[in-house]
């Protein structure tokens, strides 16, 4: 098929050790006529417009801070997405025709996994959409496999009546939050570049503490919601514990002083995570610093709605809107100039450091035991 000829055309692009289990080309290289190589750059030119599309429709955010890349990142960034989407519409598809709905999604989700492995492998397309992220393998060879992997099993501790619907502490939840978002900024990686004197591995931290911090907000934001249409709690059981808010408030909806003081807590966490993040700016790629510092400014404002909102999380949700995302942009442009370090802007004058987010969270736990002490 076109495909799997355009399959076979990319393969061809790639260095040698970058599908070392290949068995297409291992004893000559295809050749493909002009006219074959303008009908594979058409059909690719397509997926990758597709996967714009899909990135545009299911994650604004994100989509928007794509837009300020150069274009092969860019597109590289939504092959990407993409398949981080497919994956999850594993997990959500209904199946009302299915007799075990669980045993069909595991089925699906283990087949999409060695469908994965045949592409980092060997380089294997099964339709369309796989090519994009074919294509970025190629560009990007030392773009990884584990944080992919490691996303199908964040997938399954969210299937209903088989995944983990509680967590009890904070550490299984960032286990959780790591396998679903953090592996986003270790996929990312290869794409986005680092600066003269820094290396991938001294990125690595900030990334995944970007794609943790993005995962704690989703589910701040979602508290409600999630409790209501899916009857999941994932806020740690025992931060709840200890701030004496309990199950059935949540599914009652009812904010009270615990609950607030329950927020207050989880998003200083959250922003704890935003400042391990900050850190990794400036060891990226001139040119990637500003979708990245976008991501984060955007997202990062979704906690200051849910505290204008008086951290009800349970009846309203925080939302932050188009325009003033877009109004951010000159701010968050200022902020991947070296010199911002020195000359911040007002709005950043009192923001915490690191450091001080980390006290913010001893306070608010020493404040909470005096209280429960009394």
């Amino acid at each position: 098929s076109l495909v799997q000829k355009c399959g076979q055309y990319l393969r061809s692009k790639a260095s040698a050790s970058t599908f070392p289990s290949s068995i297409y080309e291992a004893h000559s290289s295809p050749i493909f006529t002009q006219q074959e190589i303008s009908r594979f750059d058409r059909l690719l030119a397509r997926a990758y417009e597709e996967s714009g599309i899909v990135t545009s429709a299911f994650a604004k955010t994100f989509y928007l801070g794509t837009q300020v890349l150069p274009e092969p990142a860019m597109m590289a960034i939504w092959a990407v997405y993409v398949w981080c989407r497919r994956t999850d519409e594993i997990v959500d598809a209904p199946r009302p025709k299915s007799e075990d709905p669980n045993a069909e999604m595991l089925t699906d989700l283990s087949e999409w996994e060695i469908r994965l492995e045949r592409l980092f492998d060997r380089g294997d397309v099964v339709d369309a959409l796989d090519l994009p992220l074919l294509d970025c393998k190629v560009k990007y060879p030392s773009l990884p496999i584990e944080p992919f992997s490691d996303m199908i099993r964040g997938m399954l501790m969210d299937i209903p009546d088989l995944g983990q619907e509680r967590y009890e502490t904070w550490d299984e939840l960032h286990l959780y939050c790591y396998r679903v978002a953090g592996t986003v900024g270790l996929m990312s990686m290869p794409v986005f570049g680092c600066a003269p004197g820094f290396t991938e591995g001294m990125a690595k931290e900030p990334a995944l503490s970007l794609g943790v911090a993005f995962q704690i907000t989703n589910i701040l934001r979602d508290v409600g919601e999630d409790a209501e249409t899916r009857g999941r709690v994932y806020l740690p059981q025992r931060d709840m514990e200890r701030f004496g808010v309990t199950e059935q408030q949540l599914f009652d909806k009812v904010v009270d002083k615990n609950y607030i003081n329950l927020m207050k807590f989880e998003i200083a966490r959250a922003r704890r995570y935003y400042a391990r993040a900050l850190r990794g700016v400036p060891m990226l790629a001139p040119e990637s610093r500003l979708p990245v510092q976008l991501s984060l400014d955007a997202y990062g404002k979704i906690l200051e709605k849910i505290e204008e909102n008086g951290y009800d999380s349970l009846t309203k949700r925080a939302y932050v809107g188009k325009w003033e995302k877009l109004l951010g942009i000159p701010s968050s442009w200022y902020r991947t100039l070296d010199i911002s370090s020195i000359i911040k802007l007002p709005e950043d004058w009192d923001k915490p450091s690191l450091d001080e987010y980390e006290k913010q969270l001893e306070d608010l736990i020493e404040q909470q035991w005096e209280q429960s002490s009394q």
